[in-house]
């Protein structure tokens, strides 16, 4: 049986970069695309440094942005076995490392919540182990820049990989018929919608028009969630507060975080949920799960979610 080494070793003999030499890193198997968006023209804040209390500092590439995520069996495999091939494929191609970090070292929280990444159930991140690896190659022309985000929810690995820059994208390989993305589970259970994906949107909940306070009214999920809390003291979650991109960032990361905290006191003081169990964030409109040129849109992004830390 291979090493968890070997496997990632197999891995990098998999790697392509795209004809021309145009940035399009494509994992190989056992990797299978998960889910691929596209932009012709537009631009990708790439990170450049860890998230510190002065903000994420970046770099800004325009062109063409193509953002994948990637999923695998992760068997035995920790993050930095999932990101050494991928950095070696795109380092052997003249890319220079500009920002590498894990978990803490990037920010924790607030980078996985600063930075680009496509929503759930598509890309996961556990916040306690992730990698990030920014790269750019310089040429002539505008730079090219590759993000890799890795991480790993038991014994599945995800990879976003961001391209951004002059060149046009290889052409997008479709989905893996062998080897099919997992379904969601239906969307009444809650709490195994959490334990698969490790976050879950709070679809029902209803604030008072202009007010970050909770109406009072019946909430069956902070009642599913409460009651699985309290089943295992060691079970922990946060409370994640978003907005749209409507206004100032100061004002929308304060009202999210009003807002989710309306929703942990609920939590608290009408289910009994202990307090050690349950935490509330707020991140404005820095978590996007669609566009926010439409009302359809921004009516989505505004949402509260529950992101498991641990049970």
């Amino acid at each position: 049986m291979r090493s968890a080494r070997g496997r990632a070793l197999a891995i990098a003999t998999a790697l392509l970069i795209g004809p021309g030499g145009a940035a399009a890193l494509e994992p190989g198997p056992p990797w299978v695309l998960a889910e691929r968006v596209e932009d012709g023209a537009s631009s990708y804040r790439l990170p450049t440094g860890p998230w510190t209390e002065a903000g994420l500092p970046v770099r800004v590439i325009e062109g063409h942005i193509r953002r994948s995520v990637w999923r695998s069996d992760a068997g035995e495999a920790s993050t930095l076995d999932l990101l050494a091939p991928l950095r070696s494929a795109l380092e052997a191609e003249g890319f220079r490392p500009v920002f590498q970090c894990e978990t803490r070292g990037c920010g924790g929280f607030d980078f996985r919540y600063a930075t680009d990444v496509l929503p759930e159930p598509d890309m996961h991140v556990d916040l306690g182990d992730f990698r990030f690896y920014a790269a750019l190659r310089e040429g002539a022309a505008d730079p090219e820049a590759i993000s890799l985000f890795v991480s790993r929810s038991g014994g599945t690995a995800f990879a976003q990989i961001i391209e951004a820059g002059p060149r046009a994208a290889a052409p997008s390989p479709a989905p893996s018929a062998a080897e099919p993305v997992p379904e969601d589970p239906p969307q009444a259970d809650l709490v195994a919608r959490l334990e698969q994906s490790g976050s879950v949107v709070l679809e029902d909940l209803a604030f008072a028009s202009g007010s970050a306070d909770l109406e009072d009214s019946t909430y069956p999920a902070l009642a599913e969630l409460a009651e699985w809390l309290k089943q295992d003291p060691a079970r922990q979650v946060v409370i994640v507060g978003h907005t749209d991109a409507s206004g100032g960032l100061e004002g929308n990361v304060s009202l999210s975080r009003a807002r989710a905290a309306s929703v942990r006191q609920r939590l608290v003081s009408r289910h009994g949920v202990p307090d050690a169990q349950v935490s509330a964030e707020g991140v404005g409109y820095l978590a996007p799960r669609a566009s926010n040129r439409t009302e359809e849109g921004r009516s989505r992004n505004r949402r509260v979610e529950v992101m498991l830390l641990a049970g």
